[in-house]
């Protein structure tokens, strides 16, 4: 099947385009089914027999004894191996068992949340009393699950803003909690991850107040030593159950690559790629034709809504019935809409759904013919969760990566190995990072005074200094019995656990007041500033007023025939340095921290040719973020020795720091949009040419470090992804990036390889080391 969908989609290939850069077939791998444990009730044996779970498989009930018998435990097995059932048995047993006992799952999206209640109300055991409380929950219903539910769904975003604040009122709940569920815990990685991990501390400190001490059962796709990360994230010695024993139909994976398009050409003259978001719409088309349940994930939310949009159009040259079998999904839609396309999708009302990652956690799916990664997702772990969602129930299945014209997805395409037989990543979290533990611990003095003993599992030391730092700041005040919140406000509501910077941006129709969705405050100034264009359901508008006093973006519906995207002015400089080595000849390599100052000062208006039309002028604030970076320094002397000239020299570090930052991900748990970069043939603090690679978030989220420790192997990668490119002067394959707020100039390709040869020649010899403040 999956072999003959590929052929399918081949055959609507133009002649003369080879796409297609590799075919791996998976195995089928066959069920190792197991007996129900002795200590499952009888009657929750039969209640899953009616949903169709005959017999366990060997893992689940490896990690249902775990948790039984009171050990803290990961499964980290593959996507549709039926991790949910490894947390059912052992919370509805004991809740079936003892009618006072409570439960608590968490989960990173409210779609996934929502899934998994809906399995568990199926199961009808009596008096479990599964309830929701998020933020799509009407108020009735939340004052119901706090005094009635004994299994309580929530999310990260909710357990810190809504219950933990107000633990006294649910005292009840608390005193008899025997299991917390962290689902998708692959998922927190991280400044969401690092927050997560110290809510999950507040989590079990309030518990243990009312006298409670719940067993974790985390859930994982298959991750780098799930243990430690599991351990880290919770705060507990977990063990993990790694062996998966679940069927899993045959999967054909196919590395596509789409063509060059010989009659157009991009920024500076570089040769132009086919899209993948129309490469992926092409191929949703030609699949959906043939009746194929078909996933697409696309990078951004913009791109979810054109992809679905041209597949669209181009059935209705073939069908009049089945445009209205493919549609967009992504986050920002209304709750409303979302539960609509996840019924359709689900009961096959939907042929072909375009997504963002939105899709990606957990929420079951069933009977997916294919799935199309338009895009690197930013970790193996993302793609291969990605890939799981085709083929579940053991089907054979369809996998399509589409590589875009980025550095990474380039050097993928052609060095298959290193997707395809990689292990995956681990996942990196610091729950230590100043700018998440000062937040945290501020909301847990408020729930419970912090005391001594406390600051043990917050970080020990690193706990201790924030917390002093935070009594000078007047934010706590020290008392013989710890330390106490000051004010009357409650801190929860101004920390934002996901790192977006703050309340959500209402995006909103003028003439209609309708809501249409939602942006981060931290990407507003490149998506919805004034005149920008947004896509919501496949509709076009164009912004008229930004206003982040009142966090509103006002709308009005228009179709014009180009797009936006920012210009942007970035500056950096060095606050500390943590590591430095000198090498050979002067090159110095660093880690340290940075403030990274940006400033959105226009946008241009473009064809869908790539013809810039005009670029138009803005007036918005700057924005100033401090968080981590590595950097190197390259002398004069050595750059002459290159043979680059001072002209070349501003364009040769760009470019190199271009496709360093689209290669760090094969070598840190990020992705290119976590991370960015500046690069100066002349920087104040070091007097020399430089090129940085920072940390997105404040404080930094670990991805800066894991590229220092990984210098030598991320930068070999870059130098040869520049190197194998076949454009003549640099394009979006090697060295040109789409995030580039210069709008890619200078650049020069050989230069990059020029320079990126002399480090590597460098930092072979280290000289001296050092570390300095």
């Amino acid at each position: 099947m999956s072999r003959l969908l590929l052929d399918r989609v081949l055959a609507g290939v133009p002649s003369g385009e080879t796409p297609l850069r590799h075919v791996r077939a998976l195995p089928a791998r066959p069920a190792v089914p197991v007996d129900w444990p002795s200590w499952v009730p009888g009657e929750l044996v039969t209640a899953l027999g009616s949903v169709g779970v005959e017999r366990p498989w060997a893992h689940q009930v490896a990690a249902a004894d775990h948790a039984r018998e009171g050990r803290h435990v990961v499964i980290a097995t593959g996507t549709a191996s039926g991790k949910s059932l490894a947390y059912q048995l052992p919370v509805l047993s004991t809740l079936s068992a003892d009618r006072r006992a409570t439960a608590l799952y968490l989960s990173p999206t409210k779609a996934l949340g929502a899934d998994q209640l809906r399995a568990v109300r199926a199961l009808d055991i009596e008096g479990v009393r599964p309830a929701p409380f998020d933020g799509d929950t009407p108020m009735p219903e939340r004052d119901w699950a706090r005094a009635h539910a004994r299994w309580v769904f929530t999310n990260p975003d909710m357990l810190h803003r809504g219950i933990l604040p107000t633990h006294a009122r649910w005292a009840q709940f608390f005193r008899r909690l025997a299991y917390v569920v962290v689902d998708e815990c692959h998922g927190y990685r991280g400044v969401f991850g690092s927050h997560v991990a110290l809510l999950l501390r507040r989590l079990r400190r309030v518990a243990r107040k009312y006298g409670a001490d719940p067993v974790f059962v985390l859930a994982s796709a298959t991750v780098s030593d799930p243990a430690t990360s599991a351990s880290r994230l919770a705060g507990v010695p977990c063990t993990a159950v790694t062996e998966d024993a679940s069927p899993r139909g045959a999967r054909t994976v196919a590395l596509w690559e789409p063509p060059l398009l010989p009659e157009l050409s991009g920024e500076n003259g570089a040769p132009v790629r086919r899209s993948a978001g129309a490469e992926t719409a092409r191929i949703m088309t030609d699949l959906v034709v043939e009746g194929a349940r078909t996933l697409a994930f696309v990078r951004s939310r913009r791109g979810a809504e054109l992809t679905a949009l041209s597949a669209r159009h181009a059935l209705a040259e073939v069908d009049a019935s089945l445009p209205a079998r493919v549609a967009a999904y992504r986050a920002g839609f209304l709750p409303e809409e979302r539960r609509a396309l996840e019924k359709s999708l689900a009961d096959g009302t939907l042929l072909g759904v375009a997504s963002t990652n939105a899709l990606e956690l957990g929420v079951d799916i069933a009977g997916l013919d294919a799935v199309v990664v338009a895009g690197y997702p930013g970790t193996l772990a993302s793609f291969w969760q990605q890939a799981g969602r085709a083929g579940r129930a053991g089907d054979a299945a369809l996998v399509v990566f589409v590589a875009q014209d980025n550095p990474l997805d380039t050097y993928l395409v052609h060095n298959p190995s290193a997707m395809l037989d990689k292990p995956v990543e681990a996942t990196v979290i610091d729950p230590t990072n100043p700018y998440v533990l000062a937040p945290q611990l501020a909301c847990a003095a408020m729930e419970l005074p912090l005391t001594e003993k406390c600051l043990a599992d917050f970080g020990g030391a690193a706990a201790r200094r924030v917390v002093e730092d935070l009594t000078v700041d007047g934010v706590l005040r020290r008392r013989p019995t710890g330390w106490f919140w000051t004010s009357r406000e409650r801190p929860q509501a101004s920390v934002d656990i996901r790192g977006s910077g703050g309340e959500q941006v209402a995006v909103v129709e003028a003439d209609s007041g309708r809501m249409l969705g939602t942006v981060d405050p931290g990407a507003a100034f490149t998506t919805v500033h004034e005149g920008a264009v947004y896509l919501h359901q496949g509709t076009s508008y164009v912004v008229d007023d930004l206003d982040l006093s009142t966090g509103l973006a006002m709308v009005h519906r228009e179709d014009p025939e180009w797009s936006t995207s920012p210009r942007e002015q970035i500056d950096i400089s060095i606050l500390s340095v943590d590591e430095q080595t000198t090498h050979e000849a002067g090159v110095t390599v660093n880690l340290g921290a940075v403030a990274v100052t940006s400033h959105v000062v226009a946008y241009l208006r473009k064809l869908p040719s790539g013809q810039v039309l005009d670029q138009v002028p803005l007036d918005l604030p700057q924005q100033t973020l401090t968080t981590r970076a590595v950097w190197y320094t390259v002398p004069d002397e050595l750059l002459t020795e290159a043979e680059l000239t001072k002209h070349d020299i501003p364009g040769a570090l760009h470019a190199a720091e271009h496709a360093a930052i689209g290669l760090l991900p094969l070598f840190a748990t990020c992705d290119r949009w976590d991370i960015g970069g500046v690069s100066t043939a002349l920087h104040p603090d070091t007097g020399e040419a430089t090129v940085f690679v920072h940390d997105g978030h404040p404080g930094g989220a670990g991805f800066a470090d894991r590229a220092h420790a990984a210098l030598v192997p991320w930068l070999t990668a870059t130098r040869d992804a520049i190197a194998a490119c076949e454009c003549p002067a640099g394009c979006p394959s090697c060295v040109q990036s789409p995030k580039c707020g210069n709008g890619n100039e200078p650049l020069h390709k050989e230069g990059a390889i020029a320079v990126l040869t002399t480090v590597l020649a460098a930092v072979a010899t280290p000289v001296a080391a050092a570390q300095a403040s």
